[in-house]
């Protein structure tokens, strides 16, 4: 699938978490999640919508940090091994992704502009270092996420 772009049309925009490539393919949690969303992406091109529906790969953080870890691997080459075999299961399942949009978090192109709005954030005040409590990992000595 692609996004046209036929402006004559109603834009309708949907997106899903990107997952984490950090274990060796799929699991039964992501079809789950990903079937609702494409029915909803179906039935507004159906009815006339120009759907964009991308996907991508959260590739930096602690899940893949730690199948790098567990499997003896550079994260580098453990992320591209995972987004690929994803990426091949997903397209294999038959999802609508408009796959020339696919973005990936540890592409230079898309990480400058995380980081270019952080420190306009942190220019402005509303990013700020503080003493509050977190969730705090012994086993990995480190703090986790509130999803996680």
């Amino acid at each position: 699938f692609k996004t046209p772009t036929d402006t004559s049309k109603p834009k309708y925009y949907v997106l899903d978490m990107f997952p984490y490539p950090s274990g060796a393919g799929l699991h039964v949690g992501h079809p789950e999640g990903y079937t609702a969303t494409d029915i909803i992406a179906r039935y507004k091109r159906m009815n006339g919508f120009n759907v964009l529906h991308p996907m991508g790969w959260d590739a930096f953080g602690l899940p893949a940090e730690q199948y790098a870890v567990k499997t003896g691997t550079h994260p580098k080459i453990t992320t591209e091994k995972n987004v690929n075999k994803f990426r091949e299961q997903l397209q294999a399942i038959g999802f609508s992704y408009d796959w020339d949009r696919e973005i990936n978090t540890t592409d230079p192109d898309y990480f400058k502009w995380t980081q270019w709005i952080f420190l306009k954030l942190f220019e402005r005040g509303l990013a700020y270092e503080d003493e509050v409590a977190v969730n705090w990992c012994p086993e990995l000595g480190t703090v986790l996420a509130n999803e996680e």
